[in-house]
């Protein structure tokens, strides 16, 4: 996996002493395909990625601090005096996030599988009765969603896959904030337990079959298909998502690949240059979306 290598310039330092009070050391934290991540005095700055919208990031951010209400793991970013959870410095955003101590759980242990799968079901619970209004700029996750024929995804062009895709939507009408990337990058752990969700920026409001399905792929064998573990534990701690058939996990999983061929595209069109291993990956994620046909 490619990670941005953004700097935390003198220019981000001087606005987030400004806006936050905080100084120091910074240290850089693993990962961030778009947003880069740095320690700094207990809290972590997060810059993202230049000219991304500051309405869209403030939007994702209201479902963040909505879900800290009453879900303790829910890590939402810190305010400005005016309120906001956004600063500009040079067209990149910044926002400031408190620090939680921990590790990417491992989704192979069948124990933190479950735990994630619990935590996602709670997530759910905490935002199923928020609206947080119209999206500013569509998630990533929605062309495509309703049964349109996403055009940045010609390559796996799929009508059966459309129709189903608008024909379920017809037939699940609910609709809540979701969290939109929910994987083992975007929690950590600490002492066995989940402690922490992280990463707002592709929430969006949908049905949340749709989380829970990628949230199965992503906990189980990537490579395989969706964890049915992942889902009866989801379900068994009260998750907001409509039990689902073979058909209906598999079709939805497979919306879900086709966003990822798209968004690999964007970054070969953006100037990245993917190793052996990330080419070989890309080619057995869209080999899965064949085979989960019905």
């Amino acid at each position: 996996m490619i990670y941005v290598n953004t700097p935390l310039t003198s220019g981000i330092r001087e606005a987030v002493t400004a806006t936050w009070g905080l100084g120091g050391t910074a240290e850089r934290l693993h990962g961030g395909e778009e947003s880069a991540a740095y320690r700094l005095d207990g809290h972590v700055i997060r810059i993202g990625p230049e000219g991304r919208a500051v309405g869209e990031l403030e939007w994702c951010h209201r479902i963040a601090r909505h879900a800290a209400v009453t879900l303790p793991e829910a890590v939402a970013p810190l305010t400005t005096s005016e309120g906001t959870t956004v600063v500009v410095v040079a067209g990149r955003p910044i926002s400031c996030w408190p620090y939680v101590e921990g590790s990417w759980p491992d989704s192979d242990v069948p124990a933190q599988r479950a735990a994630g799968a619990r935590l996602l079901a709670r997530l759910h619970t905490a935002l199923s009765g928020f609206d947080p209004g119209p999206r500013p700029v569509p998630a990533f996750q929605e062309p495509g969603l309703y049964g349109e024929p996403p055009q940045d995804a010609a390559g796996l062009d799929d009508p059966d896959l459309d129709r189903w895709l608008a024909d379920f939507h017809t037939r699940h009408p609910r609709r809540h904030p979701l969290h939109g990337d929910y994987y083992t990058g975007n929690t950590l752990a600490r002492d066995g337990e989940l402690v922490a969700v992280l990463d707002w920026d592709e929430c969006f409001v949908g049905a949340p079959e749709l989380d829970l399905a990628a949230a199965a792929l992503e906990w189980g064998d990537d490579l395989a298909g969706p964890s049915e573990e992942f889902v009866a534990a989801y379900h068994e701690a009260g998750g907001t998502a409509a039990r689902l058939d073979e058909e209906s996990l598999a079709q939805l999983v497979r919306h879900k690949l086709r966003r990822e061929y798209a968004y690999f595209h964007k970054a070969v069109r953006a100037g990245v240059r993917h190793d052996a291993e990330d080419l070989e990956y890309h080619h057995a994620r869209v080999e899965l979306f064949h085979r989960l046909r019905p």
